[in-house]
C-alpha cells in the first residue's frame, strides 16, 4: 500500500532511504549488463556451472566473514566515508526528478512521433469500432445517469423541504442530518443503477453477448468512482438545497465551490482512469506516462489559479465562523486553518501530483480513497458535535412537582451539562483526528484498535467514564436527599436548625469523600499504584498533624460542639466574646456576624464557652428605678398596665410566653428605687419585645406622674470665708430673636434647609 501523505516528501527527501539510483549510471552500465544477463542466463541453465558457481560463492562467503566480524568491510568504509551530505542527497533528488521528468516527456514525443510515422503501430480501423462502441457505452450511460437524477430531483425537494420544516428547535439538525443521509442514499442509488446500467448495455447490446470491451469496462468503473466522489460533494455542498447543505455558505458560493471541485475530479478522474490506460493499451506507454504527466500538471496549474484567486474570501468567511464559534478548540482552529488553508490545499494538490508521478498505477484511487475517508470523518464529526449541541446543551426541565419538591436538582443537572459536551466533544475530536491520519496513512487505526495498547485504552477510557458517571449520579442523589430534607415545602415541615446544621456539614463531607474515592479509583483503573500514595498520604497525614495542632484541635472541638448541638445556623450567640448571628459553620471555624454588620471567623479552638440566645425560650428582664417619694405599689400596678396593654398587640402577643413576672424592689439605690419585672418570650425576639415593654412602662409612669430620675446638675459658685455666698456674676441682655422669627419680633415657619449656594441661605442673611 501507497501512503499518499508521505509521497510528496519521497519527492524532496528520497535518498533518506538510499532507493534512489543515478540515471546516468544506468546509461552508461546499459551495454554491459545486457551481456552480463546472457552470460548468467548460460550459467544457471547449465547444471555442472551452477554447482560451480555456489560453491564459489560459498568459499567467497567464507573468506569475508573474518573481515565482517573484525569490523566493517573496507567496501563498506569506503562507501561511509563517500556518502554525500544532506544539502547534495537533496540536490540529487531534485536532479533526479527532473531528469525523470524530462524523461518522460522525451520517450512520450519520441513515441507519438513513432505513432504518427508508422502505417501498422495501430489497426485504426479496429480502434475506430472500439472508439464507437465506446462512445456509444458513454452516451448510454450518462444519459441514463441524467434520468434518474431527474427523476430523483422530485425527491431531493422533497427532503429539503422536510429538513427546512422545523416543528421543534431541538430536532432542526436531528431533522436535517436524516434528510441529508437519505438524500445520499437517492444519490448513490443513482450512480450506481446508471453504472449497473452502462455495464448491461455494454454486455447485451454492443459486441457479442455476454462480453465487453476493455475500454468500455475502464469507462465505467472511471464513471463509478468520479461520480461518487461528486455525490460526496454535493453532500457537502447542495447548492440547490439549502435544507441538505452542511457548509454554513450562500448557494452561489456553493455551486461555485462544487463545480470547480466536480470538474477538476472529473478532469483528473476520466483522465488517468480512462484516457491514460487507453493510451497505454492502444499506443505507447511512454505516451501514456507523458499523458498524465500533463493532465496532473493542468490540473494543479488550474487548482493554483483558483485557490489564490480565492485565498482572501475564504479567509474572511472562515474567521466569522471562528468568531461565532463556542467551543473554544473550534474558535482556535478556524482562526488557524483561515491564516493557511490555501497552503494546505496547495500541499494537497502538489501531493496528489507527485503521487501520481511516483506511483501512476495506484496513487489516484488511494488518494480519492483518503479524500473521501476525510470529508467524511469531518463531515460526521461537525454533525454529531451540532446535534450534541442542540441536544444535550438545551436546558434539561423537570416536571413541577419535582421542582417543588427538589428545588436545586434542575439546577444541578444542568451544572454538569456543559462540562459534560466538552468531554464528549473533545473524544469526537480525537476520533476524527485518529480517523483523518488513518486515511492518510499516518495511523493505522484498525491495527491500533486491534493490538493490546488499543485495546487496553479503550476501555480503561470507558471505565473511567462509567466511574465519574456513577460517582456524578451518587452525588445528585445524596445532595437532591439532602436538598429535600432541607425544603420545608416538601411536606415535612420547616427543617430545625439542628438538621440544618448537620446536613449542611454532612453534604460537605460526602463532597469531600466522593472527589478522595473517584481520584484515587481513577487514579487506581488507569494503572497508577496508589499505595505508595496511600502510604505517602498517611506520612503526610502524620506531620500535618504534629505540625497542625492548632486545627486538628479546631476540628475536635468543632465535632463536640455539633454534637452538643451548641450552635445552629441563624442563632443568636456568644462565642469568643463575640455576640452576633452564627452565620456560617464548618468543621473548623464559625462564622458570626455582630450587630454593626462585621463578620467575624472564628476558629473552635478559640471558643471557651458558648453563649446562646436561642434556645427553647428567653426572658427580657427589665429594671426600672422611681424616685424615692413615689408609691411602689402604684409603680408596680402602672408596670401590669403596661404588659396588659404590650399583651393587646396582636404582633406581640404571639411572641409572649406566660404572665408578667414581678420580683418586685430589688434595691434601694443613690438616687432610684429600683423595680424588677421579667417577660418570657420565644427565643431570638426578647429584644424586640423588651424594647416595645419599655415605650409602654415610659408612657403609663409619665401618664400617672411618677418621676423617673435622672442625672441633675448643680452649680456651686463658691463662698467667703465668713461662710456669706458671693454674689453670683450674672448679667441678664435682651433675649436673641428667635430662630424662624420674622421681622416684627413674631415666630414664624420652620424653614427648609437651603437647597444651593453654600451652607447658608444668602437671600436670608442679606435680609
Amino acid at each position: 500500500m501507497v501512503n499518499p501523505l508521505a509521497v510528496l516528501l519521497l519527492f524532496f527527501n528520497v535518498t533518506f532511504a538510499g532507493t534512489v539510483v543515478a540515471q546516468s549510471d544506468e546509461a552508461t552500465a546499459g551495454a554491459g549488463d545486457k551481456a552480463s544477463y546472457a552470460t548468467l542466463a548460460e550459467l544457471l541453465e547449465n547444471d555442472e556451472a551452477r554447482e560451480r558457481l555456489i560453491d564459489e560463492l560459498r568459499q567467497l562467503s567464507a573468506e569475508t566473514e573474518p573481515a565482517n566480524d573484525a569490523g566493517q568491510s573496507p567496501a563498506i568504509e569506503t562507501v561511509t566515508a563517500a556518502e554525500p551530505s544532506f544539502a547534495r542527497k537533496i540536490a540529487n533528488n531534485t536532479q533526479t526528478f527532473a531528469e525523470e521528468m524530462i524523461a518522460k516527456f522525451r520517450d512520450g514525443s519520441a513515441a507519438l512521433v513513432a505513432v504518427t510515422s508508422s502505417d501498422d503501430a495501430v489497426d485504426w480501423s479496429a480502434a475506430a469500432t472500439g472508439a464507437l462502441n465506446l462512445v456509444l457505452v458513454i452516451v448510454a450511460t450518462v444519459a441514463l445517469y441524467f434520468i434518474l437524477r431527474r427523476l430523483a430531483r422530485s425527491l431531493f425537494s422533497l427532503a429539503n423541504r422536510w429538513a427546512l420544516k422545523q416543528p421543534d428547535g431541538r430536532q432542526t439538525l436531528l431533522r436535517r442530518g436524516a434528510a441529508v443521509l437519505a438524500s445520499a442514499i437517492v444519490d448513490f442509488l443513482v450512480i450506481v443503477l446508471a453504472w449497473v446500467g452502462g455495464y448491461l448495455f455494454a454486455l447485451f447490446v454492443l459486441g457479442d453477448s455476454g462480453s465487453m470491451d476493455t475500454r468500455e469496462s475502464l469507462f465505467l468503473n472511471a464513471f463509478l468512482v468520479v461520480e461518487l466522489f461528486k455525490a460526496l460533494l454535493r453532500i457537502i455542498f447542495a447548492s440547490r438545497d439549502e435544507g441538505l447543505r452542511l457548509l454554513p455558505m450562500s448557494a452561489e458560493t456553493a455551486a461555485y465551490w462544487n463545480a470547480w471541485l466536480a470538474r477538476l475530479s472529473g478532469f483528473i478522474g476520466y483522465g488517468i482512469m480512462l484516457v491514460v490506460p487507453m493510451i497505454n493499451a492502444l499506443l505507447s506507454v511512454a505516451l501514456g506516462q507523458m499523458v498524465s504527466t500533463l493532465i496532473m500538471l493542468m490540473a494543479l496549474a488550474y487548482a493554483l489559479v483558483v485557490i489564490l484567486q480565492n485565498r482572501v474570501s475564504v479567509k474572511e468567511q472562515l474567521q466569522v465562523q471562528a468568531r461565532t464559534a463556542s467551543f473554544t478548540f473550534s474558535r482556535v482552529s478556524l482562526g488557524m486553518l483561515a491564516r493557511s488553508w490555501h497552503v494546505l490545499a496547495i500541499l494537497y494538490f502538489v501531493t496528489l501530483v507527485v503521487a501520481m508521478m511516483v506511483r501512476p498505477e495506484d496513487a489516484l484511487p488511494l488518494m480519492l480513497k483518503a479524500t473521501a475517508q476525510t470529508l467524511l470523518a469531518i463531515a460526521v464529526g461537525i454533525f454529531l458535535t451540532l446535534l450534541m449541541g442542540q441536544g444535550i446543551g438545551q436546558p434539561l426541565r423537570v416536571p413541577e412537582q419535582t421542582r417543588l419538591r427538589f428545588p436545586q436538582l434542575e439546577q444541578r443537572l444542568n451544572a454538569f451539562i456543559p462540562t459534560t459536551l466538552k468531554v464528549v466533544r473533545v473524544v469526537i475530536l480525537v476520533a476524527v483526528i485518529a480517523v483523518v491520519m488513518d486515511a492518510w496513512g499516518l495511523f493505522s487505526l484498525t491495527a491500533w484498535l486491534a493490538s493490546e495498547a488499543g485495546t487496553h485504552v479503550i476501555g480503561t477510557a470507558l471505565t473511567v467514564a462509567i466511574i465519574l458517571l456513577v460517582a456524578m449520579l451518587i452525588w445528585i442523589g445524596l445532595a437532591s436527599w439532602i436538598e429535600h430534607r432541607l425544603n420545608p415545602d416538601s411536606g415535612r415541615g420547616e427543617p430545625t436548625a439542628r438538621e440544618k446544621t448537620l446536613l449542611t456539614i454532612f453534604r460537605n463531607a460526602v463532597a469531600i469523600a466522593m472527589i478522595i474515592m473517584t481520584l484515587m479509583i481513577v487514579l487506581a483503573e488507569i494503572g497508577i499504584n496508589i499505595g505508595p500514595l496511600l502510604a505517602g498520604a498517611g506520612v503526610l497525614g502524620l506531620a500535618i498533624g504534629f505540625g497542625a495542632q492548632k486545627l486538628v484541635q479546631d476540628i475536635i472541638t468543632g465535632v463536640f460542639i455539633q454534637m452538643e448541638n451548641a450552635i445552629n445556623a441563624g442563632d443568636v450567640v456568644t462565642a469568643g466574646g463575640i455576640t452576633g448571628t452564627a452565620e456560617k459553620l464548618t468543621i473548623r471555624s464559625l462564622g458570626i456576624r455582630d450587630l454593626s454588620g462585621t463578620y467575624h471567623l472564628i476558629p473552635f479552638s478559640s471558643v471557651d464557652s458558648v453563649s446562646n440566645y436561642m434556645r427553647d425560650f428567653a426572658y427580657h428582664v427589665g429594671e426600672y428605678g422611681v424616685a424615692y417619694r413615689e408609691d411602689t405599689d402604684e409603680v408596680i400596678v402602672k408596670l401590669r398596665e403596661a404588659f396588659a396593654e404590650l399583651v393587646a398587640d396582636p404582633a406581640q402577643r404571639e411572641n409572649v410566653i406566660g404572665d408578667l413576672e414581678v420580683h418586685g424592689v430589688t434595691a434601694l439605690a443613690d438616687n432610684s428605687v429600683n423595680i424588677r419585672v421579667r417577660i418570657k418570650t420565644l427565643p431570638g425576639v426578647q429584644w424586640a419585645v423588651g424594647r416595645e415593654y419599655n415605650r409602654l412602662v415610659k408612657r403609663h409612669l409619665d401618664a400617672a406622674g411618677i418621676e423617673i430620675p435622672f442625672p441633675h446638675m448643680t452649680l456651686y459658685f463658691g463662698e467667703d470665708k465668713d461662710g456669706s455666698a458671693p454674689v453670683a456674676p450674672i448679667r441678664l441682655t435682651e433675649a436673641p430673636a428667635r430662630l424662624g422669627a420674622d421681622q416684627s419680633g413674631q415666630a414664624g415657619a420652620a424653614k427648609a434647609n437651603p437647597q444651593a449656594r453654600g451652607d447658608f441661605d444668602e437671600a436670608d442673611a442679606e435680609q
